[in-house]
């Protein structure tokens, strides 16, 4: 079968390689879809980033970390899952016993020994048939298709969370700034959590478009200086809530400075920095600064019932679909940026 892989110079090599057997506990999953992250443009596309000591490096492993598809063999001491279901792939197997792994959370699993990432430390979803851990798998939801499922794998899992810790409920204004995948999909969830105001910032022109074309915004701006007075003329001060998916300098200290006094203000952007006045910007609004990283497996299982309830589809929000055979070309556009999500579609 073929499969893709990523040498780390900004290239995608596509090789044949066996299908392979599931072990015990293992099952065989069908590739329906499998995303693209910006995390794998930034730490193994372009250049390989990490430490093999902490087993964050990409170990030339089939690359897609996520993946969604239909099981299609088990193998032996399988408890739940059965031949046919669809699955969404939580992209960390962790070693299910340290207390992150207790509380539901492998993707911050402490045991480096056993904790792997798909498509970085074991075979991805960019092949055809992949073996996940049936542990590491959550039902797709009959509603939803196998686009909505790989993004929910990550990026709209990692949002999903973002607006749970945010505490985000019909009471509360919000702002998102990075109007990516990420942003958007942090839109949709807060949306249908019942948000009563929801504002976007970017950087760039279409973004901010996409979202007022999408419905997922009462106000979009174009980040200027004008903005931060923009974002308190309409909330009466501030968001109630604000989620920074920039991961930018300013973009962080924009998010802090429209939250409202007594708001939550919460970073899911990946890598960067921030630099910000401790007492004028934080203390003495009483805001607070939520970090947030991925989802555990229990809210990723409740962000697919939540979105299936709502009829809201993370798909809306794909922009190209590309063959396996035609993975570089994906990874190209991913790269440049000028693009929503990115999948690679096997039906």
């Amino acid at each position: 079968m073929l499969a893709a892989y990523l040498p780390g110079n900004s290239t995608v090599e596509m090789r044949k390689i066996d299908i392979p057997s599931p072990g015990s506990g293992q099952v065989l999953v069908k590739m329906g879809s499998s995303g693209i992250c910006g995390t794998d443009i930034k730490y193994i596309y372009h250049k390989h980033v990490g430490s093999y000591e902490k087993r964050t490096a990409y170990m030339n492993v089939v690359a897609g970390h996520e993946p969604c598809g239909r099981i299609v063999a088990l193998g032996p001491n399988c408890r739940h899952f059965k031949d046919g279901d669809r699955v969404v792939v939580y992209h960390i197997s962790g070693c299910g016993f340290c207390p992150s792994c207790r509380k539901g959370h492998p993707i911050s699993c402490t045991d480096l020994t056993h904790r792997s990432a798909y498509g970085w430390q074991r075979d991805g979803g960019h092949e055809e048939f992949m073996v996940a851990d049936e542990k590491d798998l959550i039902h797709l939801p009959d509603g939803l298709s196998y686009d909505d499922g790989c993004f929910i794998s990550c990026g709209v899992g990692t949002a999903y969370e973002g607006v749970l810790r945010g505490e985000v409920s019909g009471s509360d204004s919000v702002v998102v700034v990075g109007l990516g995948p990420v942003g958007l999909a942090t839109l949709m969830i807060a949306k249908g959590r019942g948000a009563k105001k929801l504002i976007g910032v970017d950087t760039q022109k279409e973004r901010v478009e996409t979202a007022v074309k999408m419905g997922l915004v009462n106000a979009a701006y174009l980040a200027s200086p004008d903005t931060l007075g923009q974002i308190k003329e309409l909330t009466k001060g501030g968001a109630n809530v604000a989620v920074d998916c920039s991961g930018a300098p300013q973009g962080r200290l924009l998010a802090l400075q429209s939250t409202a006094v007594w708001g939550r203000c919460v970073y899911i952007g990946e890598l960067g920095a921030v630099e910000f006045d401790v007492s004028e910007d934080l203390l003495h609004q009483q805001r607070r600064i939520i970090g947030s990283w991925v989802t555990s497996l229990y809210n990723m299982e409740r962000c697919c019932l939540d979105l299936d309830d709502w009829g809201a589809h993370p798909h809306d929000l794909v922009t190209h679909r590309f063959k396996l055979e035609d993975a570089p070309a994906a990874y190209q556009v991913v790269s440049d940026g000028k693009c929503g999500k990115v999948v690679i579609a096997f039906e």
